[in-house]
């Protein structure tokens, strides 16, 4: 079995996770933690199983082939593999635009480092 990979969060994940844990506690602090740990569990397993997420069909279509991503609905969380690492790159709401949202940040960080610099 090979090493497992180190998962780690680009600034721009985490204040998208953030984000979100935010405006559901305003509703219900409960269900915001829930959401959280539920997040962060299933990405964690990307440690030992960092293709197990499909290519994002959004950015398929445009030739981008780097990003797949996991569904924990109504999320999606894209990441990108390099280095033995798997880095977390957007959480987005499965509900909004995904075209206009993966290929603003996408278009730009795919000349980016794959921890966001």
């Amino acid at each position: 079995m090979s090493p497992p990979y180190k998962v780690q969060w680009t600034a721009g994940a985490d204040e998208d996770l953030k984000n979100i844990v935010l405006f559901i506690a305003e509703e219900s602090p409960q269900s915001a933690r829930a959401i959280f740990a539920k997040i962060k569990e299933q990405t964690s397993n990307l440690s030992h199983f960092p293709e197990r997420g499909r290519t994002v069909p959004e950015l398929h279509d445009q030739g981008i082939f780097l990003y797949r991503e996991l569904i924990i609905s109504p999320w999606r969380i894209v990441y990108r593999i390099a280095d033995n690492k798997v880095y977390i790159m957007l959480v987005m709401d499965s509900r909004q635009n995904p075209e206009d949202i993966l290929l603003k940040r996408f278009t730009r960080g795919a000349r980016l480092n794959p921890d966001g610099r």
